[in-house]
């Protein structure tokens, strides 16, 4: 099942997305409240609200040798701020202060319950759903916090779902309609029940709370003006174009 977060009259719904384009956005999202169609009375949000964003760097061999990143014997990770979401469909804004901005599409989970110290074998019973993640990286600045952790860095959705393997979905990214990256998620080093057990040794989850799982090969550049589409088999498209900052 597809679960959507939706701003209404009503306030923010969350429900069950059916019909429509998958790429437009323009289904219908039935809730406790009544059945509302996206784009007419009801706005597509991001599937969550999360106290922080867990992501996983460095998780394809071949982005590994790409990005001449040495192998890790661990998951990698940093932490995007709350302010980093973006909804599914909503412009993002490129940095004034960077000349290389890149994009990067990536499998993400969606915590359930607050949670702590999990086994593998406990992973499935606190994930709410997957949904998908475009990790923006401003390349040109010096470490990972002022890279990766800005305003409007991690655009999420376009929803949730709840029925998914993880572990062997095929996905592509296109940019501006341009195929730039295609693999499948069986390629990771690790996997996402083995990722979210290691990082909850150190962290207690929250309802809502987002982990990732690292980007294939061919993360790049991507300009004012061009439309980012990152889509994961059985989830669906996240699509968000970039637009220049105003001056």
């Amino acid at each position: 099942m597809r679960l959507a977060r939706i701003r209404t009259d009503e306030g923010v719904l969350t429900g069950a997305y059916e019909g429509g384009d998958s790429n437009a956005y323009d289904g219908t999202v039935t809730t406790d409240e009544g059945t509302f169609v996206v784009g007419e009375d009801a706005e597509l949000l991001a599937p969550c609200e999360p106290t922080a964003m867990y992501c996983v760097g460095r998780n394809y061999a071949a982005t590994i040798d790409q990005m001449d990143y040495e192998r890790p014997d661990e998951p990698d990770w940093f932490i995007k701020p709350p302010a980093s979401v973006v909804g599914p469909g909503r412009d993002v804004t490129y940095p004034s202060w960077t000349e290389e901005l890149t994009y990067a599409g990536e499998l993400a989970a969606v915590v359930d319950v607050a949670c702590t110290d999990l086994a593998e074998d406990e992973v499935d019973e606190v994930i709410r759903g997957y949904t998908i993640m475009n990790d923006l990286d401003a390349l040109d600045q010096d470490e990972r916090t002022p890279r990766k952790a800005f305003d409007g860095s991690g655009p999420l959705g376009p929803w949730l779902e709840t029925d998914v393997e993880p572990s062997s979905l095929d996905m592509t990214t296109h940019v501006g309609g341009e195929l730039r990256q295609e693999a499948n998620t069986e390629l990771m080093l690790f996997s996402p029940r083995e990722i979210v057990a290691f990082l909850s040794q150190r962290y207690t989850f929250q309802p809502g709370d987002v982990i990732s799982f690292g980007s294939p090969a061919n993360p790049g550049l991507v300009d004012p003006g061009e439309e980012v589409a990152i889509w994961y088999e059985n989830i669906g498209t996240l699509r968000n174009t970039v637009v220049a900052a105003e001056e």
